[in-house]
Formats: structure tokens, sequence, C-alpha cells
């Protein structure tokens, strides 16, 4: 059973979320080093394949909280 501030926990309430509002939550499979020290997720539409959220300085810049505020701010509370 896991905790409710258990990262994977919060990934799959995070992925539950997007995936309502036609996304997907993409996690990073070999992090670089800039993604080790922040980062690790991008947010891409389903329908087109087009990152929407993540890729600004580079790509998976986004933590799993941003990605929450960013799903919270689309109308959906993770």
């Amino acid at each position: 059973m896991s905790r409710p501030g258990n990262q994977r926990s919060i990934e799959r309430r995070v992925r539950r979320v997007a995936t309502r509002l036609g996304l997907h939550l993409m996690i990073v499979d070999k992090p670089d080093k800039h993604v080790r020290a922040h980062g690790g997720y991008m947010l891409r539409e389903a329908a087109t394949m087009r990152i929407i959220f993540g890729n600004k300085d580079y790509p998976y810049c986004a933590d799993i909280e941003e990605i929450a505020v960013f799903l919270d701010a689309q109308g959906e509370t993770p």
C-alpha cells in the first residue's frame, strides 16, 4: 500500500488527471546532469504528440509538483 506523499503515488495520481485531459505524462528514461538536478517529467498531447509542458530549458525539465500545478491550472486537481 502506498503512502499519500510517496513519489510513485503522486505520479499515478498526476497520470490519471493528465489522461482525463487527453495528455500523456512522460518520464525520462536516462537522466542527464540537468534532469538529475531538477526535473524528469514532460506532458504531451495525446492527439497531436506535441509537448505542451516540461521542455522549456531542456527536455524533461519539469518536476512532478510543477506538472501537478500545471494540471491544476487546466481545471483539475491531482
